[in-house]
């Protein structure tokens, strides 16, 4: 069976998708899948064994000149591409209307989506040939579990849902301990103060425990030099791709994060890990997984109020080092 999936971003949203496949593998063997995804996030899908092919789209970047010659070259060729595969079945799991009317209606075979009232975008719906109710109070990676389980025709399972990736990365034992922080993401209140990290850095200063601190933007790389200053035991990483950052998650002995894809991805990985949220509500799109540990301030939605001394506690209550 050939199934095409429709889930083109973030890096959250893509990271969540894969139990879904992990489920159709255990239902239906021999079951494989094609995958359009941003082309920013195209490493990710293939780290599922039963991803055969990934086809990266550029909506993006497409629609910043979307009619130069170069753009509709890139189109051109993406419309060939998607449509050289007659499939058993696309699963639009992004449920937008960009996602439905650029790609999903392009694609040869039955179109699978949520419906009216379960899509981010009910417009969305108008594009699938077969519509599905999905619970929207439900964490999103369920929510993904259920529109696969009903778009070929088994029965969702009630256990755990696996991403199935971690053993894509060697997990060798490391001479040096290391933790990751991940302190950058997109929106400035989901930010915790930088004074914050360096005191909560200060406090692993005799743990035996190197820090490391990855970046993906200059402005980025310059928080975390500004982090790192005068700590010894602090590493700046190098710009890395996706596999490598996930690489060094899949080493860490554990993970503290703010609400960013990464976090996602130490999620996926099985890491230990202490997420750290204000404005955003971690209900239903929170850490997934073994070991996630949702830290907030009391009473607040402000990480402004969330202290270094109560990130420094949880990490010890739940063992983490």
């Amino acid at each position: 069976m050939q199934v095409l999936i429709v889930k083109t971003s973030s890096m959250g949203d893509v990271l969540h998708t894969l139990p879904a496949l992990t489920d159709a593998c255990d239902a239906i063997p021999g079951i494989r899948f094609d995958w359009v995804v941003e082309e920013g996030f195209a490493q990710i899908p293939g780290w599922h064994t039963s991803v055969n092919r990934v086809i990266p789209v550029a909506i993006r970047r497409w629609r910043k000149a979307w009619f130069s010659s170069a753009v509709t070259a890139e189109r051109h060729a993406f419309r060939n591409q998607i449509q050289s595969v007659q499939y058993d079945a696309v699963i639009d799991a992004q449920g937008l209307l960009k996602s439905a009317a650029l790609v999903t209606r392009l694609a040869q075979g039955p179109r699978h989506g949520m419906d009216w009232r379960s899509a981010r975008e009910p417009l969305a719906c108008l594009f699938y040939q077969h519509r599905h109710t999905i619970a929207r109070q439900q964490h999103a990676v369920e929510r993904t579990r259920e529109l696969f389980a009903k778009s070929l025709n088994y029965e969702k399972p009630h256990h755990q849902g696996d991403y199935a990736i971690a053993q894509h990365f060697s997990n060798k034992k490391n001479t040096q301990p290391y933790a990751i922080f991940l302190h950058a993401t997109t929106r400035d209140d989901k930010h915790w103060p930088e004074d914050c990290w360096r005191e909560l850095i200060s406090m692993f200063a005799n743990k035996g425990l190197r820090i490391k601190l990855p970046w993906g933007a200059p402005h980025e790389e310059a928080r975390a030099k500004r982090l790192a200053e005068q700590f010894e035991y602090v590493d700046v990483l190098p710009r890395m791709s996706l596999h490598d950052v996930a690489q060094q998650l899949a080493g860490a002995n554990f993970v503290v994060s703010v609400d960013t894809g990464l976090s996602h991805m130490a999620a996926a990985l099985n890491k230990p890990n202490i997420t750290l949220y204000g404005p955003t509500d971690p209900g239903l799109i929170g850490g997934y997984g073994q070991n996630q540990v949702i830290c907030r301030p009391t009473n607040s939605k402000s990480l402004n109020d969330l202290s270094a001394k109560d990130v420094f506690i949880q990490l010890n209550e739940y063992g983490m080092f």
